[in-house]
């Protein structure tokens, strides 16, 4: 794509990065900021699943307790629309990295204070009151940063390369639980047993500071995405973006939420601790040791790094509604075989049917970043991206674990979870099948009226 001829002199126009230094800057700066803000997420995902249950909610019995658990998990995801707005707001008005930058140092300050705070044993109910107010602004931070990272990798990309680019903060959460999962495996053979949760889970999170410094330092060095730019330069940003999303394309925006909801409930069986307690519950069906478990999950986000990346890039030839096609199918798979390996009860069965499970979630997570940013208009892209995200994991992964914990307590079984993952999956489908497929579309402002045209089949505009 050319500048369009009242293009600002020297400009640099969308889709266009002058050299392979800049191109390796923006995607290192999207892989690490994404990495580093989802390994604070993870790393309280699997800490829910393994220890906060018996130190903040131990007084509820057992099985309250463990509910209880997972549901500050998905409390965070209830916030996720305010950082979404909040982001899409100044991100549309200010530029992208400036939001980046804030969301970073809010997710890493909150991850690290976890790791501070005393138990119920020692300050009682203040105790769980201050892990949830800490577990909201994981959410604001993370409902915030999705979007701004897809947009300057996507926005910064080659017309014929948006997805492959944008797979790139798409790693960035595999690679966050790997890096999640390996550190608490570490401390779990550090820090055995008691030690472990009395603190040994303690130190992955106040691991966090150092890793905000250097995720600070990567996005400070990286240039602002050139649509914003170019939309900075004409003076035309949109005053209110939130309102112009919701006035002329709500239907899009919960089409896209469908989307991406029938992706995160099924990875939130990993990534929200679900199958780390599961299957390390010594009164359960399974009664592995809580080391391997993480070793595997651990072991399980490098396929799903692999897949995602390779999901993104295929996208870019077979477009990105096809590709989402073909991982549904193997996303619905992966379902139905996960439990009957994960229940026969050694750590390779375990690892295979994650395996499985993660090379179908691939598929439905590396076109993504691509997929939302062909969707919306320049002038309130990041209001539309982020707010579909953000009410995508409401509806999808915030509370997974919770439904299956109860669904499991309450059916003796763990096929009514196969059930609910599977309708989950179907709904990603349906949702995908709505959309048309709007492939190597101009993202610049130039382009708005083109932008504007509804991806909805059945619908003339958004």
């Amino acid at each position: 794509m050319s500048a369009s001829p009242s293009a600002p002199q020297g400009f640099t126009p969308t889709g266009t990065i002058a050299t392979s230094a800049d191109r390796r800057r923006v995607v290192f700066a999207t892989v690490v900021g994404t990495t580093v803000e989802w390994y604070d997420f993870f790393i309280y995902a699997a800490a829910a699943g393994l220890v906060f249950s018996q130190i903040f909610f131990e007084p509820l019995g057992a099985q309250a307790a463990l509910l209880l658990s997972f549901a500050t998990v998905g409390l965070s995801f209830l916030f996720r629309p305010l950082g979404a707005f909040l982001a899409g707001h100044f991100g549309d008005k200010y530029g992208r990295r400036v939001v980046l930058v804030f969301t970073l140092v809010l997710m890493g300050g909150a991850t690290t204070l976890v790791g501070l705070l005393p138990t119920y044993a020692q300050i009682g109910v203040a105790a769980p009151i201050l892990l949830v107010a800490l577990r909201i602004l994981q959410g604001i931070s993370a409902g915030g940063e999705w979007g701004g990272a897809v947009l300057m990798a996507v926005e910064h990309a080659p017309k014929a390369k948006r997805g492959m680019f944008g797979a790139s903060p798409q790693i960035g959460v595999p690679i966050g639980l790997l890096l999640a999962s390996g550190i608490m495996a570490l401390m779990a053979v550090i820090a055995p047993g008691d030690a472990f949760i009395e603190w040994g889970w303690r130190v992955p999170f106040l691991l966090s500071f150092i890793l905000i410094i250097v995720g600070y330092w990567v996005r400070r060095h990286v240039e602002e995405s050139p649509v914003f730019t170019e939309l900075a330069e004409r003076k035309e940003k949109t005053r209110m973006p939130i309102v112009q999303l919701f006035k002329k394309h709500t239907m899009l925006v919960l089409i896209a939420a469908l989307v991406f909801a029938g992706n995160n409930a099924v990875g939130y069986m990993t990534t929200g601790g679900y199958i780390q307690n599961y299957a390390t519950n010594p009164d359960g069906p399974v009664g592995l040791e809580r080391g391997p478990v993480l070793w595997a999950v651990a072991a399980s986000a490098v396929t799903w790094l692999i897949s995602t990346f390779f999901a993104g890039w295929i996208s870019d030839r077979l477009g990105r509604r096809n590709t989402y096609i073909i991982g549904w199918i193997l996303q619905l798979a992966g379902v139905f075989l996960l439990f009957p390996l994960v229940n026969a009860g050694n750590i390779m069965s375990l690892f295979f049917g994650l395996a499985i499970l993660t090379i179908g979630l691939g598929f439905t997570y590396g076109p993504q970043a691509a997929l939302y940013s062909e969707l919306f208009p320049a002038s309130i892209r990041f209001s539309g991206v982020s707010i579909s995200y953000a009410l995508g994991a409401i509806l999808g992964g915030a509370f997974a674990p919770t439904i299956a914990t109860a669904l499991v307590q309450a059916t003796g079984s763990t096929d009514s979870v196969t059930w609910y993952l599977a309708g989950m999956t179907c709904i990603g489908l349906a949702a995908t099948l709505l959309l048309r497929d709007r492939s190597g579309i101009p993202l610049g402002p130039d382009h708005e009226a083109e932008q504007t045209k509804s991806p909805i089949y059945g619908m003339s505009r958004a």
